[in-house]
């Protein structure tokens, strides 16, 4: 009888030590919370950057850069009042607050300092690259440089960004970088992006890696309103998030991975709260 007991013991232990650990890589609420915070801080402060980037497409392709450079100027001067803009050859060096006027556009109201540099405006070769210094919008800060190359054939950009940022309510503080290719969304730039690539950040958290899949984006929220990330946690454990709009202030956003999943929604203004 001892002998038998021990062999069901012994049958019964990997069973429950197996289960017990598939328990303990179940995904929770916690970490589904954190996990959805940092993406939408991340996301924050690229979009803050995007709508720069944005404001910097305005100049006619096929000129020569120093030409380009001075309608990128007047368009800018005529869209940013309050910009100080300094234009050094191909470089312009702007200064968003500096003057009276309105420091807003899609949705972003803009300090800090901005340098564009038009690299090359040749149709096919369309190369700018940005550096960005305490660039806000009063919810994050954001420093750092970014390269943006422009493809004639499919109409995208393909944006490289290594970037700091730091979130002004409580001063918690990222560093990360990314690889993107963007193109606009059926209703124009007024609407927003579609996006694939990667992001990938280190925080006070851990790091984190984060594959975009055809999401898309107003510049207004700071989540997407569709499509997919996939991101990998400081938690080991892979994690998919998939966006829907809920209305038109708050998105839906369902957060899964290890057979559990957690719906919340994100307002506008960055507030997330559990559905």
């Amino acid at each position: 009888m001892k002998k038998a007991t021990i062999a069901l013991l012994a049958l019964l232990l990997p069973f429950s030590i197996g289960w017990g650990k598939c328990q303990d890589e179940a995904l929770t609420a916690g970490e589904a919370l954190q996990a959805l915070e940092e993406v939408a801080l991340s996301t924050q402060a690229t979009q803050l950057a995007n709508g720069t980037i944005e404001i910097s497409t305005n100049f006619t392709i096929g000129q020569a850069v120093e030409a380009a450079a001075e309608e990128l100027q007047e368009f800018i001067e005529s869209q940013l009042p309050c910009a100080e803009i300094t234009l050094v050859g191909a470089v312009l060096t702007i200064e968003y607050g500096a003057l009276p006027g309105s420091c807003t556009y899609n949705g972003h109201t803009y300090s800090g300092s901005h340098s564009v540099e038009i690299v090359s405006a040749t149709l096919g070769d369309l190369v700018v690259y940005h550096e960005w210094t305490d660039l806000s919008d009063g919810n994050v800060i954001v420093n750092g440089d970014s390269t943006v190359t422009w493809s004639s054939e499919d109409s995208s950009r393909n944006v490289v960004h290594e970037l700091t940022w730091e979130r002004v309510s409580d001063g918690k503080s990222v560093v990360g970088g990314g690889n993107r290719t963007q193109t606009l969304l059926p209703g124009g730039i007024l609407e927003g992006i579609e996006i694939d690539g990667d992001r990938y950040w280190t925080s006070d958290r851990g790091d984190w890696d984060l594959s975009i899949d055809g999401i898309e984006i107003r510049w207004i929220d700071p989540v997407p309103q569709a499509g997919l990330f996939q991101l990998d946690t400081p938690f080991d454990k892979s994690v998919t998030m998939e966006f829907d709009r809920f209305d038109d202030d708050t998105i839906e956003v369902t957060v899964a991975s290890g057979g559990e999943e957690f719906s919340f929604h994100v307002s506008k203004w960055g507030v997330i709260s559990e559905e």
